[in-house]
């Protein structure tokens, strides 16, 4: 699945193909590794 990464407010805000709101977090790298544990 494709994801969307946001930088918001200091923080970063993770959405899918359809723009839809998945997750939040304070890094891009934690969450480029929640998106990877989603994948698994």
């Amino acid at each position: 699945m494709e994801y969307t990464i946001r930088y918001v407010r200091g923080h970063v805000e993770v959405y899918d193909a359809a723009g839809i709101f998945c997750f939040s977090a304070d890094t891009e790298s934690e969450a480029r590794e929640e998106i990877a544990e989603m994948a698994a």
